[in-house]
This record gives C-alpha cells, sequence and structure tokens, in this order.
C-alpha cells in the first residue's frame, strides 16, 4: 500500500524536517494514528511529495525526517468538470468522487434549475465546503494534487470555458453520440492544451437557453449510457470515461 499522504506549506516542504501541527497534525496523531517508524508523504497540494519517515509523535503533531522529493508531472489532458449545484449534500458527494477519479478542476454552476441555491451570504461557507472536501478525498486518494474547485460560475462563464477548451462536452440524453465513441481533438496532451471541460446539468435538465450559450461556444453532447444519472454521480462516470480514452487511467 502507498503511504498515507498529508499537507504542508511549501516552505516547510523545503526542509529536511518538517513538522505537522494544527488540523493535519491531529489528523496525523489522533486519527490516522501514526506511529514513529511509519512511511508518510507529505505533499503541497500542487504536485510536490516528499516521501518522509516519523521520528516523533505528539498529542497533535508529527515530525516527519525528509528522504526524498519528487514532482508528480500533471496530467494530461487537464480535466474541467462543470457541475450543477446537487441537491443537499449531495455537492460534496459530487466533489469526494470526482477528486478520487482524478478530477483537475471542479466548477460549480449555477443552473436555472437547480434547486439548491447559493444566497450570498451563505455561497463561501458552501465553497468552502467543496474546497475542504477536495482537499480530504485528494488525501484519501493520495494524490499529491489537490483539484481547485473554482468560484460560483454563471452560465456565461460556464460557456466561456468551454469556448476555450480543446474538447468541450454536454452531457445530454438527447444525442446519438456516445461518449465512449467521441472523438477526440488531436493535441489534446499538448503541454498549452487547455484540455477538455464536462458539462454536468441539474437534476431538472437544461433549459433551452443554456443548451443554445453552449451549442454557441462550441461544445458537443454526448450521452454517457443507456440509463439517467443523478447529476452527482454523472461527473464520476464521464471522468472514468474520459480517463481511459485519453490513457490517464
Amino acid at each position: 500500500m502507498t503511504p498515507p499522504v498529508f499537507l504542508a506549506e511549501p516552505d516547510e516542504l523545503a526542509r529536511d524536517r518538517v513538522v505537522l501541527s494544527g488540523a493535519e497534525g491531529r489528523h496525523a496523531a489522533t486519527v490516522r494514528r501514526i506511529v514513529v517508524g511509519e512511511v508518510v508523504d507529505l505533499s503541497d497540494g500542487a504536485g510536490t511529495r516528499a516521501r518522509c519517515v516519523v521520528t516523533s509523535v505528539g498529542k497533535d503533531t508529527v515530525t516527519c525526517a525528509v528522504e526524498e522529493r519528487t514532482t508528480d508531472p500533471a496530467p494530461r489532458p487537464p480535466i474541467t468538470v462543470v457541475q450543477a449545484l446537487p441537491k443537499g449534500d449531495r455537492g460534496e458527494l459530487a466533489v469526494e468522487v470526482m477528486t478520487e477519479a482524478g478530477v483537475d478542476t471542479i466548477v460549480p454552476w449555477a443552473a436555472e434549475r437547480c434547486v439548491t441555491r447559493w444566497k450570498p451570504e451563505r455561497a463561501a461557507k458552501a465553497l468552502n465546503k467543496w474546497r475542504a472536501t477536495a482537499r480530504e478525498a485528494g488525501k484519501q486518494a493520495r494524490r499529491s494534487r489537490v483539484p481547485r474547485v473554482a468560484d460560483l460560475a454563471a452560465t456565461r462563464d460556464a460557456a466561456s470555458l468551454v469556448a476555450r477548451a480543446e474538447l468541450g462536452i454536454v452531457l445530454h440524453e438527447d444525442t446519438g453520440v456516445r461518449l465512449a465513441a467521441l472523438a477526440l481533438p488531436d493535441g489534446l496532451a499538448e503541454p498549452d492544451s487547455n484540455g477538455i471541460v464536462v458539462v454536468v446539468g441539474p437534476e431538472g435538465g437544461f433549459t433551452d437557453g443554456e443548451l443554445r450559450a453552449f451549442d454557441e461556444a462550441g461544445a458537443v453532447r454526448a450521452l454517457l449510457g443507456p440509463t439517467v444519472l443523478r447529476t452527482s454521480t454523472a461527473g464520476i462516470a464521464a471522468l472514468a470515461v474520459l480517463q481511459t480514452r485519453c490513457g490517464r487511467w
């Protein structure tokens, strides 16, 4: 089994000795019950990984001796999922499973037919929940790169992302084009590629205006399969298909 991953600041990873403290230290010492002599990986969440050996454990601190540092390359092509806001805690579920599956960026989208609304007074709290979920799920998945959770997007913002992508995809049941058979453009894996953007609609479906905006941005519509998935699970299914087809898996 690969070593457990904990997050540290970039300047801390540059040292030969790193002390995990605060919430991360408590999690390592109390929740994970890390012991002296155990091997752990520390990461800055942006690709740097330090392989360490634990030298001491306190009540809420873990001291690690760095033995090796590496930088994991960013996966190519980058994959972004524009996620319509699901109901209740299904938003955090979507973030969790997509992070485990390897998504690079998640963009919460306020689609017109979303039941959930991030009102101004609670938007920051809701967004922080998504970001905290991505952080914890990234550690659970042993990732050295925590996916970016962008600010809440309106339809015009989501359409702009699609327009800049090498390939923009709208998951929709009203098409005969299967995602598993969708033609992929050349140059997806190039260093300067803007990659793939996948748009996952709300439980109530897309409005005509939203579909028109994505069509005008150059998106193609693709069908996942013969069944209708919930908005909180469609993203991970699409990720699995695309990562397999792009060679990321």
